[in-house]
This record gives C-alpha cells, structure tokens and sequence, in this order.
C-alpha cells in the first residue's frame, strides 16, 4: 500500500498504527538480510511510538497527514536517542541530542521511523560502495547498485519495507537511486526543506526530499516537511502551495523542454528508448514536445566536482577527534597535529579523503583562481541556461540515468567513470532547481529506468503534477522486485 492510501486506511479505523508497524518490521526482517537497507532497525522505538497513535485516535484527537505511516530516514540526518553515523567509523557511536527539522516535522505529522538507512559515507559516492558498513543492495538485483548516496533509503522503499523514506541530494543522491530502484525521488528548490540537523556535505548543493513509490506520496511528504524554519539561514520564506491540490493529472497545454545534443554520447539504448516513450505518453496527454539547448550542461560534472569538494574540504575540518568525531589512541610522543592526522587517517574512508584532498587543492593559494572561481563563473553560465530556456518551456525533461543500475564493484577503481553517472542530475543542484525522478520502464534484464524532469525555482507543483499525469497512464510504479 502506499503512505497515501495507509493513512486513509488507519484514519478510516481499517487498520491500526501497531499492525501496519507489524507487517513492515516483518517486510524488514525477511528482506534486509538480503539488502543490508539500513544501519539501524529501531523495532522497539517504532512500536511504542505506533501504541502510542493508537491510543491518540481512539481518544479521539485529530489525526496527522502521515499518521501511523512507516519511514525510514537516511542516516545523515539527526535523531534524537538514536545513533547517527552517515555510514562513517568517524562518528560511530554518536547519539545525536536532537532531531533534524524533517524528523520532527515527520513525527509531528505522525509518521513512524522505523530506522536509519545505509549511505555512501557523508553522502559521497554513487552507489552505496563507499559506506563503512558495507553496500546496499539493489532489490531488483542483489549483485548491482541501488544507487548513491541515498541507496538505503531507496532499496528500502523499492523493497516495500516503508513506503516513504529521506534522502538527501547534492548531486543526484536522491533521484538517481530512485530511478535505479524503480520509484520516485524528488529534489527539492534549494532551500524550500529546511537542512538543520543534516550533516553538511557541500552546504550550496545539499537539499533533503522524499523517496516513494507514487508521485502522490513523495507530495504529501514534501508538504510535511517543506517550509521556512528559523534555524537554517539558507531556508526560503516561500510560501508552500497546496501540493496535493495540485495532481490534477491535466498536463495540456504543458510545454516540455528535451536537450536533445545532450541526450547522445553515453547513454545505453533501452534507456534512451524508455524515455522517448515517456515523452510520447505525456505528449499524448497534451503536453507540448520542444526542442531546446542547454549549452554548458556539459560542464555540469567538472564543476560540480570542484565546488562540491571544496565545500566538503571545509565543512569535514571539524572532524578532527577534538571537537567531533573519532579520536586515536594517543602515545607518549605524539602531538596534537599526529593526533588530528591519524583520527582523520583512521575515521575516513577512501573516497571521504579523495574529496577532502580535492577541495583543499582547488581553494589553496595559486589555484583559488583557476579551479573555484572559474566553476563559479560556469555555474552562473549554466543557471542562465536554465533561465534563457524557462522563458519558452515549462519543465526540462532528461533520462535520470545514462544507465540502469551496474554491478557493485564495476566502477569502484573507476572514480571518473562513477561520477560521470550523475551527468543529468548535477545540474539541478549547481541552479538549485527543483527535480523529481519517475520511474518509466525496465532494460532486457528487468533493471529499473527513469526520467528525470526539472523546473522552475519553487515550482514544484508542475513536476509533480506532470509526474502524476505521467503515473495515471503507466504502471511501472506498481511493479515490485520478487524475492526468492
């Protein structure tokens, strides 16, 4: 069942709180074994939260949007009581003293975590390789990616052990995994969810949003948690529209943006043709097909990997096992710059210290110049791209990914070739443009395809208005990975 059609049940008196708890802790325990979705399972925490809900309804109180609906929150985003790791040796055993303004928007809605899912370590990486408990696994093929950073709130939800989750998304983190998995991923506008309580990965790229298998759902949780929030300067005083109002499922009329000479080199065949039908079914809906040029999208990779590690160079210093984090064992000699280097040495993994490393070059002295600035100046270029073709579109349309998930292990020695996979995706972050991702077919192989569409700055309602109309005509959301 989705969130959507859960809340209603639990509202109508059809079920309860503690039974849909149930049958998801169950799903859990059958699956994750075989997925490795999450870090941690909070069983106990969850089912007095859901008793709890129970006993707020037969009272007789008002009811929240989500309330009794399971989730999962990626495990970067604090909670409080609960171990908060972003899959790094680095803070093993941190117990953060407060929730993230999402987690508690959530539970204040009356949603049910059910745990704090796997994560490429700090969000870095695409393919959830890169975390120090070991990789998820696609549930559509346990021996390929479910995709990064995100990947065990993906799986999670493409497994159906929660029908909503968290992630977070600087590069792609969400939509990509979505459309590995096969469900929907929204990146909001830059600023429209509130970022206090996530840890900090590049902070002018990192946006939180919902994972789920229905454009309606991932609505309903970006009306939870969306809005201005006092404790994060960067958040947006934008009012939040009425979302679910919104689903009209009318898309005539809708003027469609496809970049056609971006669309060639690189990307496998069954995903181009996925794609293609996508926009022939929108297209029959109403919708208006235009060919237009995103001039220095091309670049979206080079100088996404430039500002991000800078900002991940600076952000990560305060990991240095004084003030947060792992610190070594001491000896009698060592000084205090032996101990920084060896908690950092022993905290961080491989790609964490790749990106540190990067950052700290491109903003030393000699190369601030030709390296950070210059990725400043092309993000300008390309969010004027953005503005130039918004003035005659509505929304831009890409493939999410240039293929469908690849076996774990197949680009680990490859760092170049791991990145290249965000190529549709990065953008969206360098503009602070909103995205979502929609599931839209299956390779050869039965491996998930989505397509990606991008709009206007806090115009989220027409991307989910157009990925709804899009679900009224297709069912690959409704198809589930089968388990042995």
């Amino acid at each position: 069942m989705s969130a959507s059609e859960l809340a209603r049940q639990i509202a109508g008196g059809d079920t309860t709180a503690v039974a849909v708890c149930e049958a998801h802790l169950d799903r859990i325990k059958a699956i994750e074994p075989k997925v490795s979705a999450f870090n941690t399972v909070t069983a106990e925490r969850a089912l007095d939260r859901a008793r709890a809900l129970d006993v707020h309804q037969r009272a007789g109180k008002p009811l929240g949007p989500l309330h009794g609906v399971p989730v999962a929150i990626k495990d970067n985003m604090c909670t409080a009581g609960v171990p908060t790791t972003a899959s790094s040796k680095i803070l093993r055993g941190f117990v953060p003293p407060y929730s993230a303004t999402v987690v508690a928007r959530l539970e204040a809605a009356g949603a049910v975590m059910l745990g704090k899912t796997n994560l490429d370590e700090f969000a870095m990486g695409s393919s959830t390789e890169n975390s120090a408990l070991g990789p998820t696994k696609n549930p559509w093929d346990l021996d390929r990616t479910p995709g990064g950073s995100s990947g065990g709130s993906a799986a999670a939800v493409a497994g159906r052990m929660v029908p909503l989750a968290l992630g977070s998304d600087t590069g792609g983190s969400i939509r990509q995994p979505a459309a590995l998995c096969g469900i929907v991923g929204l990146k909001p506008t830059y600023g429209r969810v509130s970022r206090y309580g996530l840890m900090a990965f590049a902070s002018s790229l990192d946006q939180i949003g919902p994972f789920s298998c229905t454009v309606e759902d991932a609505a309903l949780a970006f009306q939870v948690i969306g809005g201005h929030d006092a404790h994060d300067a960067t958040s947006s005083t934008e009012a939040m529209p009425d979302l679910l109002a919104s689903l009209t499922g009318e898309v005539k009329g809708l003027r469609i943006g496809v970049p056609k000479a971006f669309l060639g080199e690189g990307v496998d065949a069954p995903v181009l043709a996925a794609f293609h039908e996508a926009m022939k079914s929108l297209a029959a809906r109403g919708a208006t097909l235009v060919d237009i040029e995103l001039p220095h999208a091309g670049y979206g990779i080079p100088v996404y990997y430039l500002i991000a590690t800078a900002e991940a160079s600076s952000n990560l210093a305060r990991y240095d096992g004084v003030r947060y984090g792992h610190r070594t064992t001491i000896e009698k000699d060592d000084t205090l710059l032996t101990m920084y280097e060896r908690s950092r040495d022993e905290g961080f993994g491989a790609e964490v210290k790749r990106r540190i490393m990067l950052g700290t070059y491109v903003l030393s002295a000699g190369y601030y110049d030709a390296y950070y600035l210059k990725a400043q100046q092309v993000r300008t270029l390309l969010r004027r791209d953005f503005e130039h073709v918004f003035a005659s579109v509505d929304v831009v349309a890409t493939p999410t990914t240039p293929t469908p998930a690849f076996k774990l292990g197949e680009k680990t020695s490859d760092p170049i070739q791991m990145y290249l996979n965000d190529i549709f995706t990065v953008s969206a972050n360098l503009t602070g443009l909103p995205a979502i991702s929609v599931p839209c077919g299956f390779s050869a192989d039965r491996l998930p395809i989505g397509f990606q569409l991008t709009g206007r700055m806090f115009d989220e309602a027409t991307l989910l208005r157009a990925a709804d109309s899009y679900q009224r005509d297709t069912a690959f959301h409704t198809e589930a990975p089968a388990f042995a």
